[in-house]
């Protein structure tokens, strides 16, 4: 068991001094692991949506949203702002209501309209 245990500590030690030398690098993966688990639950209930096309459309605003919070953006924030917008955007800039284009024009030119909450 001891050999098994050596075996294993020299094939991590890379990984482990990886760790010690760059204090980003966090100690365990719970995020990642929060991450699959949203989107495996989000898989199971997609089952039960009723039709096809609203599981599509389910799934679309479920990675809209999961790519708001990997992004740091607000998803409630973000979708109020956007979905009033979508209609009257021009379709050839559509690129620019994306989370993280959309944060970027935000604290470069933030809203007047109370419709709009501030970012």
């Amino acid at each position: 068991m001891d050999a098994l245990r050596g075996r294993v500590a020299r094939q991590q030690w890379d990984a482990l001094t990886r760790f010690a030398s760059d204090a980003r690098l966090p100690l365990d993966n719970n995020r990642s692991e929060a991450a699959l688990h949203k989107a495996a639950l989000g898989r199971k209930n997609f089952l039960f949506v009723g039709h096809a096309a609203a599981g599509e459309n389910l799934a679309g605003l479920h990675a809209l949203v999961a790519t708001c919070e990997a992004t740091g953006v607000n998803p409630e924030a973000y979708l109020a702002d956007v979905l009033l917008r979508v209609q009257t955007h021009p379709h050839s800039r559509i690129f620019e209501l994306l989370p993280h284009e959309w944060t970027r024009r935000r604290t470069a030119d933030p809203p007047e309209s109370p419709l709009q909450p501030s970012p």
